[in-house]
């Protein structure tokens, strides 16, 4: 499977004021310093993490796509494994929808 990461850059750099960054080697995708969307894992188990609701975190989590990302997930964050096939109409919701959540928040 070819590593998704360009097409996710693509849907996180189109929003309004988005940037990218790298941290612990992970490219995060930024608005107004605040992370929305990440992009983890090992090589063989990469990962796309949103940010969601906390009160919606269970639902996703029911959903064995996904699951609690490390260190930030008590914050409402969640991860997509990338090891199947990737539905890019419904990441692209995902991120808009966790953008839309960080960037009302000042």
């Amino acid at each position: 499977m070819a590593d998704p990461i360009n097409r996710l850059r693509k849907i996180c750099l189109a929003l309004p004021d988005a940037v990218e960054t790298e941290n612990f080697g992970h490219p995060f995708f930024r608005i107004r310093k605040k992370p929305f969307c990440m992009y983890h894992g090992w090589p063989d188990s990469r990962a796309i993490a949103i940010k969601v609701a906390k009160t919606e975190q269970g639902i996703f989590l029911k959903d064995p796509r996904f699951y609690k990302t490390p260190h930030v997930g008590q914050h409402g964050w969640v991860s997509l494994r990338t090891s199947e096939k990737l539905d890019w109409e419904e990441i692209e919701e995902l991120v808009s929808a966790s953008y839309q959540l960080v960037a009302k928040r000042r």
